[in-house]
Order: C-alpha cells, then structure tokens, then sequence
C-alpha cells in the first residue's frame, strides 16, 4: 500500500544519486531488509520510480527499511526528512531516551515495556516491525557520554502517590526488598534458559512480558532509596537480558532499545559495574554489526568507570569485549595487548571475590572461546585452533549456544589450514547443535562457513554438510 504526495520526491531521487543506487537497486534491498525481519516485500524498479517520480509514499515499514538500505550503503545513518519521507507512518521512538531525570527515565522503561506486548499482541512482528532498520550506532553516543559522566543517580526514593506518572487503574504499590528479589529470580532462569536454548526460545521471550507485568508497576510504585537501588538494578539486568535475547534472535533495533533503558536503569541502581556490563553489550552488538570503532569506544567506556571498583573477573569480560572490538577493526596490536590484559585479570581471580551474579557464565573456557573468535577475524589459524582446543574442553550441557558457536570456529580454523575433512566434521556437529536452539546469531554462524565452504562445493562432504543444513537455514529465525 502507498499514497500519494504532491508531485516528485526530488529529495529522495538525489540522495540515491548520491548513494549509486540504482531503482531495481534500491527495491532488492528493500526486499531483502524485509525478508530478515520476517516480512515478504515484493518491490521493483516500477515501485521505486514511483516513489521518486510521483511522490508516493510506500506504508508500513517500507520508509524505514529504505532508509536504511541507503544508509548501509553510505556508511551512516539516514533520517526521513532526507529522503522526503517525513510524512510516512514515524517509527516510535520509544526507548531511545536516556534521561537526566529518574522519573522520566522511570517514564521511559515503563513506555517501552509496555508497547513491547503491544507489538506482541498485534502479531507480525508488531511494533519492531515498524522499527525494522532503524538500528544506528549513533544512538549510543548521548547514553554513553552521559553514564561516563554520571554513573548514578543522588536519591531514586519515590513517592507514588504524589507522582502523575502513577500505574493506571492500580492501587498505589509499597514496593519492598521481597518484590525485588523475584525479579532477580525471574533473571537467573532467564540466563539459564536463554544459554541452553537461545534467544528465540519460548521461555526466553516471558522476558519482555515479566517486564511489563512485573517490573513495570515496581518501577510506577512506592520505594526507599535503598530499595530502589535493588529494584533499578534488578530491572536494568532484566532488561539487559531482554536486550540480549533480541540481539540472538536478530532483532537489533529492539535489541538497542533494551540495551538504553538497560544503562539507564543501571545509573538509578548506582551499579557502576552493571551498566559497564550494559556497555559491554553495547559493543558487542555495535561490533557484530560492523561498526567495530564505536564497539571499542564503548568497551573502553566500561573498563573507564569500573578502574577500582569492579572486580578482577569482570574487568576481565571488559577487556576481552575489547579485544573482539579491535580484533574486527584488524589492529592486531590492540587486540593482543587487549587479551593480554584480560587474561591477566583472569588469573588475579579468586574464589571468594564479590563477583556479580550476571557473570556466572564467565571462566577461562569463555576466555578461550572470544580469544579464538579475535584471532578468527585476525587470519590467524594457528592461534584459532589452539584456544578453540581450550574453549571445547569443557561441559556443554550448561551452555549449548556457545558450544555450537565455538565449533562453526573450530571449522573456520580447520579449513584455514587446510584441513576440509576435520572443518566439515566440526561443521556437522555445530549443525546438530543450532538445530537444537533458536539463536539467529548461531545460524548466521553455520551460513558464514558454508559461504567459506564454497570453492570445495563438489567435494562429497561438503555436499553433505550443505545438505545436513539446510532445515536451519530455510526455518524462520
């Protein structure tokens, strides 16, 4: 469905000139943007020059997808009003908030969990298909700076019934230390079940509705000081993790959205290692998806704020999300003094150290596995192998996801050096392993080593191998 404008979109026809997108260009990008977020877009070169010559405005997600298929292609992002499509249906900006105040900050969180199930209910994809493309980098340079410069709030105590911004139709809530810690239970099974069974299990995604049933009114309602620290903290890891599984299942915008309001409720918490945790995360994302520059920027910030207060293992995670940063941007120097000092941090250690919960997942096989993963993006097979060796050591029961990602690694190095038999054979086991979870990330995993596999296309166990993968690569995320 589109309407009309008045007259051309002059505005839109010059940014693609700019850009070198030609109209079947743009609309195959379109369609293809789609596709990953689950839509089927049937545009052509017909539906671009009428979008450019007669002003109609594609309806749905369609202008943002557009403006983010140019945007990929110059290397930033693309608003609206550039392309002349100011007046399209606007994608809420729920969620990109970071605000000074708690209670707006307060106003953000709950406004994000709440039209979260709206696009729940609605089916389709909802609200985050209206989001679909809208993920940009940039958006986390405003939440960034202002963590770094204020990691916590002087007093998040809230009176409910003095506030406007009370839950509707509820009877004010007296909010104690009992409420809190369900939530924290509710996020210890959310990791367990997210590491065994991916993002995109069924029991992952009760994240987003304990936030809105849950946290939501805690946040709306009566609390000390010091039980709203221990509820900011609790809600910020819940949405951290509701973040986190949107990232696994490939959903970056919503995944970004989670990851603000995260860091945001970190600073209420006065939890300065937790929002570096955020921050790390950050990173993470912003490194996966290309942009490893700002992920080192974002790791750095973690490790700035934690010096002296942040345990010897967890400044160890920072500086290893570090290193995968510089290890993607190709600076194999920053990369190897990066792990350097996160094995170091490692070793320092001990049992007894006040570790924070969320970073049960962390040991030296974990180590092991991102340092073979830097080293991957290094061109540096040897050292793949070695640590690969280290990081499937270990029990897997616990951690599916990563074993399954450590193994298409594994392939990665064996095939780096020559090896074809021993990479289809930790090929065909990573692919039993993502058959076994839902983790778009992981399928991403298997669909790079076969894209690697394909010069041996007509060796037999190549063949094979594309064979046995083929239901993970054809099933929806």
């Amino acid at each position: 469905m589109s309407r009309e404008q008045r007259g051309p979109n002059e505005k839109l026809g010059t940014v693609l000139a700019l850009a070198g997108i030609s109209n079947a260009g743009l609309a195959r990008r379109v369609n293809d943007l789609g596709s990953q977020r689950g839509l089927t877009l049937r545009y052509d070169k017909t539906s671009v020059a009428r979008w450019v010559s007669k002003g109609m405005v594609p309806q749905g997600a369609a202008p943002h997808l557009i403006a983010a298929a140019i945007g990929a292609k110059l290397g930033r992002p693309v608003p609206l009003h550039e392309i002349g499509l100011a007046d399209a249906d606007p994608a809420p900006e729920v969620g990109l908030a970071f605000p000074r105040d708690v209670s707006a900050a307060v106003r953000s969180a709950t406004e994000l969990y709440r039209l979260d199930l709206a696009g729940r209910r609605a089916g389709g994809g909802g609200i985050w298909q209206s989001l679909a493309g809208s993920f940009a980098v940039s958006a986390y340079a405003t939440p960034a700076s202002r963590w770094l410069i204020t990691p916590a709030d002087s007093s998040v105590a809230r009176d409910s019934t003095a506030s406007a911004e009370s839950a509707p139709d509820a009877t004010p809530l007296r909010v104690g230390h009992a409420d809190v810690a369900k939530l924290r239970e509710a996020a210890e099974d959310a990791r367990r079940w997210d590491s065994k069974y991916g993002g995109g299990d069924w029991r992952s995604s009760m994240v987003p509705e304990c936030l809105r049933v849950d946290a939501a009114p805690l946040l709306l309602g009566s609390y000390s000081d010091d039980v709203g620290r221990s509820l900011f903290g609790a809600t910020s890891e819940l949405t951290r993790l509701a973040g986190w599984m949107a990232f696994d299942t490939g959903q970056q915008e919503a995944a970004q959205r989670y990851y603000i309001q995260a860091l945001r409720l970190a600073r209420a918490a006065a939890d300065v290692p937790l929002g570096g945790y955020v921050l790390a995360s950050m990173s993470l994302q912003a490194t996966y998806r290309g942009f490893a520059d700002e992920g080192v920027d974002l790791a750095q910030a973690a490790l700035e704020r934690n010096r002296g207060l942040a345990t010897a293992r967890t400044m160890s995670f920072f500086r290893l999300v570090e290193a995968r940063a510089h290890a993607k941007a190709g600076d194999a120097q920053a990369a190897g003094a990066a792990l350097k000092a996160a094995e170091g941090w490692l070793e320092r250690a001990r049992e007894g150290d006040p570790d924070p919960t969320w970073l049960g997942f962390y040991s030296y096989d974990r180590f092991a596995a991102d340092a073979a993963e830097c080293y991957r993006d290094l061109k540096a097979p040897r050292q793949v192998r070695r640590f690969t060796e280290q990081a499937l050591s270990r029990p897997t029961e616990e951690f599916v996801r990563s074993h399954g990602l450590r193994l298409v690694v594994s392939a990665v190095a064996e095939l780096e050096s020559g090896n074809l038999d021993a990479a289809c054979a930790a090929g065909t086991r990573a692919v039993e392993v993502a058959g076994r979870i839902s983790s778009a990330r992981t399928t991403e995993y298997v669909r790079d080593l076969l894209h690697r596999l394909e010069p041996y296309g007509d060796e037999p166990r190549v063949a094979e191998l594309r064979e046995r993968a083929r239901p993970l690569l054809v099933a929806p995320a």
